[in-house]
């Protein structure tokens, strides 16, 4: 079993090299000497063939940049994906090695021309697929055009679902990220990948819901961001939101809201009770506003020099994370974490993080009083705007319940005869 291994490299829109590493064992947050890695490039690290190498420029958490040398751009663009990358570590040698050289897939756009979409969402998953259709559907409701799905592992057979979201006309892709806790990695990837076709990409869980009050739409949200931005130079005059490049959201957690079973109509009818105080944010970030280190804590990004964020209005928007659910779902959290940082539930490390559950300790045994824990203040704002918003008035189902569709073909072939 290998330490460390090199998994993905692209060519990034200004020719540098970024490369995704896992076992570098870096601190969050934080930027590192450059100086003592380096990018190798060549076609078969085995043999005793001249490699090509090229000197860091930035290193953080799990990504490295790099010059990318002439020979490699001028070869890349004749074989696409066939030369391999790793990393040199002075002191460690050449570091193994799965990546091959590639560019983010999407559209090639001028950057002053509109982009295709202007509300996105990119999430890393493992085993949500039952929660997915909810997800999607309702937050096209309010406005997304676009998912990114990052799929880690799962196997609850995920891609049929999001086949039939295809088929139902959702913007949605699925990306096989099998890198174990990668998500920051995963996050700085997507945004790479979405740079040219979204104005905006939101960073949320399956379990978590923008929740636009008074019936807003994403759409007027981000009019109101761009009436608040600043023009700062000539490069943030190219778009109508200036220079702001993220926007962050506060985070409500719900619990079990007194349910002991998975409510039938779905998450955001069936929890209406949360802490009091949020707990943290979310982040909505522009692509082309983050640092070139690509640095990303789950929760926020770190952003380029002459942009800065902004914090949502709670009375405009915030986002409902309904982490503590019934327990026959919670408990399914024990078996691992995504998130690079976060500490695996069963670990006896960071006991007091907020991504713990207070005093539940360490193993799956559902506590006694768990479908009340969490309750604080009942709130109903989503549940009332998906009831009134997304039940069909014909047969009084969402539509991601099942039966919703079967109902609607029987109903159409009745109109038929």
């Amino acid at each position: 079993m290998w330490d460390s291994l090199v998994y993905e490299a692209l060519i990034d829109g200004d020719n540098t090299t970024i490369v995704f590493v896992k076992g570098l064992n870096l601190r969050p947050a934080k930027v590192y000497n450059a100086s003592i890695f380096e990018c190798v490039y060549g076609w078969d690290f085995r043999k005793s063939q001249p490699l090509i190498r090229s000197q860091a420029i930035s290193t953080a958490q799990e990504i490295v940049r790099c010059k990318t040398p002439l020979s490699v751009l001028n070869s890349q663009q004749k074989v696409n994906g066939s030369i391999k990358v790793s990393i040199r570590v002075k002191g460690r040698g050449v570091l193994h090695s799965a990546a091959r050289l590639g560019r983010p897939r999407g559209p090639n756009r001028n950057p002053v021309t509109q982009k295709p979409h202007e509300m996105c969402i990119c999430t890393m998953v493992y085993n949500q697929a039952r929660f997915l259709k909810e997800w999607v559907m309702y937050h096209a409701g309010i406005g997304v055009q676009r998912w990114y799905i990052y799929d880690n592992n799962s196997d609850d057979d995920i891609d049929s679902l999001i086949e039939s979201l295809l088929d139902a006309n959702y913007n949605i892709s699925r990306h096989v990220w099998p890198w174990i806790k990668a998500q920051e990695g995963g996050f700085a990837h997507c945004a790479l990948r979405a740079r040219d076709s979204c104005d905006w990409v939101g960073f949320i869980d399956v379990d978590e819901f923008f929740h636009l009050k008074s019936g807003l739409m994403f759409h007027d949200v981000l009019e109101d961001v761009s009436l608040r931005s600043t023009s700062v130079n000539s490069r943030t005059k190219l778009s109508k939101y200036g220079n702001i490049g993220e926007i962050r959201v506060s985070c409500y957690s719900f619990g079990p809201s007194g349910l002991k079973h998975v409510p039938e109509q779905g998450i955001t009818v069936g929890y209406t009770c949360r802490m009091l105080a949020p707990e943290r944010h979310k982040s909505i970030i522009r692509p082309e506003a983050l640092n070139s280190s690509l640095i990303n804590v789950v929760h926020h990004f770190h952003l380029r020099d002459g942009f800065r964020f902004m914090n949502m209005y709670k009375g405009v928007m915030v986002v409902n994370h309904y982490k503590y659910q019934v327990w026959e779902v919670f408990k399914q959290k024990f078996h691992r974490r995504v998130a690079t940082y976060v500490a695996d539930w069963q670990d006896e490390k960071n006991v007091r993080s907020k991504d713990r559950a207070p005093g539940l300790g360490t193993r799956a045994i559902e506590p006694q009083d768990w479908s009340n824990r969490f309750c604080e203040v009942r709130d109903t704002g989503l549940r009332d705007r998906v009831l009134q918003n997304f039940v069909d008035p014909r047969n009084h189902l969402l539509p991601w319940q099942e039966g919703y569709e079967d109902w609607g073909e029987a109903e159409n072939n009745t109109l038929v005869d």
